[in-house]
């Protein structure tokens, strides 16, 4: 009997009984009254795998355990960490001195608001507030939160919820439930502690009694069931397993409700609050953009939208959570928010960054993606005269020699932005090429029909002058820019952009690259031999998991094996870390040279995240431990190792095109809905003896698509015998690829499974 088979069709029978349930919900309140998406009651492929599903049960979370401090050896300022689980009716939490503390830890990056009942004692006292304070790693817990304020100005601090004087009300619980503006985005850890006012006189001691700690998550705010995932993977590596569910987890925090942004300006001086306390160094009440969710950059901070960043984020989504709606909603903002001139913002309100040439074309790539994975040809046309402002304002700063001469400089923190950046080259080469499939999509006119095939060839003409200018093919690599210097920099994300972009049409020139960016791989020294990790050369010192995240799926074009590698000691190397969040991805850290501990999470501090003095503390304190732009491993392993992939969006043609690691995982399976809700499913296993391969592949009837099945390293492709559905099927020239690149079977929509394994004489 067929499971797996069973399996793909009792969904039919799920959909029918989940609709009625998704009406019922259609009507219901999710955050903070916000009207609930019935798409998102059940997940799309309920199975075992969803155990490694981050995502609570519940938008209302209790911390996991109480952490206590235990000093290490004889440095005063090393302390070891331990545990007890959290049960504060069994072992009440009580504050009974001024200072006193305790430190909760929720197990994983949450973020909303949180809801204190305690009680106090005492009689007549000073006056006196419990303080909360926030940290998204063990490394900045205690009375000061770290940090999210842009400002540098300011600390982070803490709130506080003023317990008055006198003992008229003791005894009776309490409830203090945190405003709205001051929502915390980002924690795992949180620390209540009670501060009082020194006094002359002999006052009784304070006694606070804490008696329940929760958490309403803002995550996700139109969900009802925060765990109803639309996609899925699941191998034979649980490292793997958990990076992926890591990178849904991480994306999830990072869709927030559209009234939760960063306060613009900025922070930027103390104060006291109404009560007269401390008044806390951040606000995140500001005006993110259009419909109730949308997806920002980081949890914690900058709670923006960023284009770029959805580079990475958006493909991630779409095969995972599936939440299309708060893509669809950052991209209408920034059209929303286009300038008169064609330009984007580098960022969506309330910070509305300007003068970014890179991150404006990623808002344009942003749109392909959406209307790639979504089929919403609509917001398409709706923006469509906006999209051609677009690329006339891009388009217009190509100088005499062909290239793309960069006059709108911010990027992702790379040092050289200015002038022809091959980077910059290279994601214009996308930008045309997207431009042209769009152009595809829209209702055909001669106008636009003329477009598609001048944008395309505007695009070979880009690719020509990038390599002429800018390729060095004695390095095998391209240059940080068409400028020769003397010592010049190999940049990390040109190069491996150029590979997954198919600017290199050579597969021997792209594997040649993918090789040579070893060379900024750095293991560390000493007892340790971690890594290796990353580091950017248009970056110095620093990793980036955004850039590394175009890498990786460079690696896996071209090595699977050297990607694994990668996914394992860069994103499974955090995940591993005590003081991270354990459960989502970091946005960068920084690797000083001849380093022999592990890499640090001060990035960017000499590159905005250290203030005026380029301080690590607080560039440590400041990055973010749940950034979208990471999240690069999840649509990999989905889209390249599992091989799983949309590609003629309107339509919902799909690729399968496995990528084998001679040592890594040998059973790989997944699915997720492509355009209008459609289901697609696949999944492989392969004898590492004998290079024998079992596909089983489920995609809408009547959509067509292909598979391609790479060489195997036990037998010639000539050799190769196929049987699909049972069925053996003579290969002749046109099934293989040149150059021995695999076979490939062109298939209509539905179910197959397929063997692969070598014809014996």
């Amino acid at each position: 009997m067929d499971t797996h088979r069973l399996g793909v069709f009792s969904i039919v029978a799920l959909a029918l009984c989940c609709a009625f349930q998704g009406a019922q919900a259609k009507a219901s309140r999710c955050w903070n009254g916000t009207l609930c998406d019935s798409n998102f009651t059940t997940s799309a492929f309920p199975g075992p795998w969803e155990d490694g599903i981050y995502a609570p049960t519940s938008r209302t979370v209790s911390p996991e355990s109480v952490v206590q401090l235990q000093p290490e050896g004889t440095d005063s300022q090393a302390y070891r960490l331990t545990r007890t689980p959290y049960d504060p009716i069994r072992e009440p939490l009580v504050l009974a001195a001024n200072g006193s503390m305790v430190i909760l830890d929720f197990g994983l990056e949450v973020g909303g608001l949180v809801t204190l009942q305690y009680s106090v004692s005492g009689g007549a006292r000073p006056r006196s507030a419990l303080g909360l304070a926030f940290a998204e790693s063990s490394d900045y817990i205690g009375q000061w939160s770290d940090l999210s304020n842009g400002a540098f100005k300011v600390q982070d601090g803490a709130l506080y919820a003023d317990l008055g004087q006198g003992g008229d009300n003791d005894g009776i619980n309490k409830t203090y439930i945190m405003p709205g503006e001051t929502l915390r985005g980002g924690l795992r850890y949180l620390t209540v502690f009670l501060a009082a006012e020194t006094s002359e006189d002999k006052h009784l001691p304070v006694t606070v009694t804490i008696h329940s700690v929760s958490l309403e998550l803002s995550i996700q705010p139109t969900w009802p069931n925060l765990r109803a995932y639309q996609g899925y993977f699941h191998c034979d590596n649980e490292l793997f397993n958990r990076i992926w569910y890591a990178g849904a987890y991480t994306l999830q925090t990072n869709a927030v409700p559209t009234s939760t942004g960063r306060r613009v300006p900025f922070v930027s001086q103390g104060g006291l609050d109404p009560d007269g306390w401390p008044a806390p160094g951040w606000a995140n009440d500001g005006y993110l953009g259009v419909g109730d969710s949308i997806l920002v950059d980081g949890a914690k901070r900058d709670r923006a939208v960023w284009p770029g960043d959805m580079g990475i984020a958006a493909p991630s989504i779409f095969v995972s959570t599936g939440d299309a709606v708060s893509i669809k909603n950052a991209l209408q903002t920034m059209y929303d928010y286009q300038n008169s001139d064609g330009s984007f913002p580098e960022a969506g309100p309330p910070l509305l960054q300007q003068g970014s040439d890179t991150y404006h074309m990623w808002t344009m790539i942003g749109t392909y993606t959406y209307v790639l994975y979504s089929g919403d040809t609509d917001f398409l046309q709706r923006n469509w005269d906006q999209y051609l402002k677009a690329m006339a304002f891009i388009t217009a700063k190509q100088d005499s020699s062909g290239l793309l001469f960069v006059t709108g400089t911010r990027d992702w923190a790379r040092l050289n932005t200015a002038g022809n950046t091959t980077e910059a080259q290279v994601i214009l080469y996308r930008t045309l090429q997207t431009g042209a499939i769009l152009a595809g999509w829209m209702p055909s006119t001669p106008e636009i029909d003329s477009l598609a095939a001048a944008w395309m060839s505007a695009a070979s003409a880009l690719r020509k002058a990038t390599i002429k200018y800018c390729y060095d093919g004695h390095r095998g690599m391209f240059r940080d820019s068409a400028v020769s210097s003397g010592n010049p920099i190999y940049p990390q994300d040109a190069n491996s952009m150029a590979v997954v972009f198919g600017l290199v049409e050579n597969s021997l020139v792209a594997a040649n690259i993918t090789f040579n960016l070893q060379t900024n791989w750095v293991t560390l020294g000493g007892n340790t031999k971690a890594g290796p990790y990353p580091v950017s050369p248009e970056l110095p010192g620093h990793i980036s998991l955004f850039i590394s995240s175009w890498e990786l799926q460079a690696q896996f074009l071209t090595d699977p094996d050297r990607a694994l590698v990668l996914l394992s000691s860069l994103w499974g190397g955090y995940l591993d870390r005590p003081d991270g969040t354990e459960s989502t991805l970091v946005e960068g850290m920084y690797l000083s040279a001849n380093s022999t501990s592990p890499p640090s999470f001060d990035y960017r501090w000499n590159r905005g995240y250290g203030g005026t003095k380029n301080d690590t503390e607080t560039a440590a304190r400041y990055t973010s431990h749940s950034h979208g732009w990471s999240t690069g491993p999840t649509s990999a392993l989905t889209e390249l190792f599992l091989g799983l992939s949309i590609t003629g969006g309107v339509k919902g043609a799909w690729q399968l095109h496995p990528r084998f690691a001679e040592h890594g995982p040998t059973k790989v399976r997944g699915g997720f809905r492509g355009p209008d809700g459609n289901r697609y499913e696949a999944s492989w296993e392969r004898s590492q003896a004998t290079g024998s391969l079992n596909l089983k592949l489920y995609t809408p009837v009547k959509i067509g698509g292909v598979v391609v099945i790479p060489p195997s390293s036990k037998f010639r492709q000539t050799s190769t015998n196929i049987i699909i559905n049972g069925r053996a099927i003579i290969l002749n020239d046109h099934h293989f690829l040149p150059n021995n690149g695999g076979i490939i079977l062109h298939l209509e929509g539905g179910y197959y499974s397929i063997e692969v394994g070598r014809v014996w004489p």
